[in-house]
């Protein structure tokens, strides 16, 4: 993703508007929103997106002990704003080792978090079981929001999506035993509400998640 725009879907190279379309294309999706660049880790990182995006900037806040926000993506242009963000966050995983987590919000058919879940996109309705109980509950800017498991990713990681906001949120854990995180009922602030608190954000190495799922 580094250095140019990217599909959302699949990471591959996509043309700018011209002559013959006013929108972004991909050879295999066609129409897209595509991912700008993704930069190191930073405040400003985070207020460029949050300034530039149209939907939520999800983070868990306060973050979990010992765990660092390590990079966010944007999906859109400055035409027509952010479509979809990912946010990534490592940290100790809780049966050891190291977890990662990439929370996207996006719109309908953006595809972006599908591509982080490793599953046939663009949106997780057909792999959520909703006719169950949820399977996980998050705290999603003040609201309680069931996420339900996602059927169909590779085994490397864990899946949970849901609405929030009247969006796509998913939740990408790596490794899979670390999705014992979203029984945790996690706390998510929409960072574009956090107002001065994002100065206190802290920041660790880009996650390679972001760049590679």
């Amino acid at each position: 993703m580094r250095g140019e725009p990217s599909c959302p879907k699949c990471g591959g190279r996509v043309r700018a508007p011209g002559l013959f379309s006013d929108s972004w294309q991909c050879d295999v999706h066609g129409t897209v929103h595509p991912v700008q660049p993704v930069i190191p880790p930073s405040v400003d990182a985070l207020n460029v997106v949050v300034h530039r995006t149209q939907v939520p900037v999800w983070m868990p806040w306060p973050l979990p002990v010992g765990w660092l926000f390590t990079g966010v993506a944007c999906a859109g242009d400055d035409r027509t704003g952010g479509r979809a963000t990912a946010v990534a966050c490592t940290g100790p995983g809780p049966l050891g080792g190291m977890g990662e987590l990439i929370l996207v919000a996006e719109e309908l058919g953006v595809g972006l978090g599908a591509r982080y879940a490793g599953i046939d996109g663009p949106d997780p309705g057909p792999s959520m079981d909703v006719g169950k109980p949820a399977h996980a509950k998050v705290l999603a800017a003040g609201r309680p929001t069931p996420l339900w498991h996602v059927s169909g990713a590779p085994g490397d990681r864990a899946v949970f999506a849901g609405e929030a906001l009247g969006m796509w949120l998913w939740a990408v854990v790596w490794p899979e035993q670390s999705g014992l995180l979203m029984y945790d009922e996690l706390v998510l602030a929409d960072v574009r509400d956090a107002g001065a608190e994002v100065e206190l954000v802290p920041c660790g190495a880009l996650s390679p998640r972001l760049l590679e799922p």
